[in-house]
């Protein structure tokens, strides 16, 4: 399979501080006939993004033991934290060590006890059919768990994915570029295993609300 090389490379993140906000303090529910198809929230530091993504992965996993492949497409500007939400899936999934971005390679490969996972970033994709031509049709096609950054650069070429997650920066951050302060956040689900996903950030959000 010919991958190509990326000489590009880039760093997200939040600094790390001291964390006192729970994610789940500004919440908004957008209502479906059944699951919520959409759900907003804020994540007011980088620990609220860790909380978040440690519900997807314990939501995944199951499914991913038993073989079963998920996609989940990450939406945002430069610096709006994309690498570092799945930073914190592969950690909730065990993943140690040294986590690079694909920003070189366009995908990078891990092995999970539930299974493998896929982190892609298409950033520097001038034209989709180099998805086509990477061979990652097959990559796709197999079992796993596929994360992408900027899927919107592979065109109608890539399989729907099962949940959309698009982050922002979110008031003056968004002015400044900063890295450290709160995300707006909307997941949309396009199947019956993404409003799962949804209920998992759902259901506590609720309960925080109701005890609060």
């Amino acid at each position: 399979m010919r991958i190509p090389k990326r000489l590009f490379s880039r760093n997200f993140g939040w600094r790390v501080g001291t964390w006192r906000l729970s994610w789940m303090m500004h919440v908004t529910i957008v209502a479906s006939p059944n699951l919520p198809a959409a759900f907003e929230t804020v994540w007011p530091d980088e620990h609220a993004c860790a909380q978040a993504a440690a519900l997807w992965a314990q939501a995944l996993s199951p499914d991913l033991a038993q073989g079963g492949s998920r996609v989940i497409h990450l939406h945002g500007t430069l610096g709006a934290g994309k690498t570092t939400f799945t930073r914190h899936v592969l950690r909730a999934l065990g993943v140690s060590g040294r986590i690079k971005s694909p920003s070189y390679a366009v995908v990078e490969p891990h092995e999970t006890a539930v299974g493998p996972v896929l982190h892609f970033d298409f950033y520097r994709f001038n034209d989709p059919a180099e998805w086509e031509d990477a061979g990652f049709r097959d990559l796709f096609a197999g079992p796993g768990l596929k994360l992408v950054e900027w899927p919107q650069q592979a065109g109608d070429l890539l399989p729907a994915p099962d949940v959309e997650l698009h982050l922002g920066l979110q008031g003056d951050a968004a002015a400044q570029g900063s890295t450290a302060d709160p995300r707006q956040v909307k997941a949309v689900a396009h199947s019956a295993a993404g409003q799962a996903l949804i209920e998992a950030w759902r259901v506590p959000a609720m309960q925080e609300a109701h005890h609060g």
